[in-house]
């Protein structure tokens, strides 16, 4: 039996959003169907928004073509709202995504292993 799950919060502090989202399994096109408007929606609300974002991928496997565009759009989309991005994993092709990450966001990816460490680094 395969997993499958998309986990997400957003909280706003200010004009600074914090969105954290674990994703388990392969992370499909309905995905982000879910995914797009709530960030959209809550940036809508608040002019020069900023979004800080904690993604955990520990139990990501990858994800559909569709999936990947998706993903591809939303970043450029939003690209200067992302200020920073604290990718949780626990592979080395994961810190490889979190390097090619910084090459289509403004904002900084690191990749981080420790939770802790990551949300520290988040609120900075």
């Amino acid at each position: 039996m395969k997993k499958h799950g998309l986990m997400i919060g957003l909280e706003r502090v200010g004009s600074t959003f914090y969105l954290t989202f674990k994703v388990v399994g392969k992370l499909t096109h309905d995905d982000y169907t879910k995914l797009t408007p709530l960030i959209e929606n809550a940036l809508a609300s608040v002019p020069h928004a900023k979004i800080r974002a904690y993604v955990d991928i520990t139990e990501l496997e990858g994800w559909e073509l569709q999936a990947a565009w998706d993903d591809l759009k939303l970043g450029l989309k939003h690209n200067k709202e992302f200020c920073r991005i604290a990718l949780l994993g626990n592979t080395k092709w994961q810190q490889v995504a979190s390097k090619v990450g910084n090459w289509f966001t403004s904002g900084e990816v690191k990749y981080f292993e420790d939770a802790n460490i990551a949300r520290e680094w988040l609120h900075e």
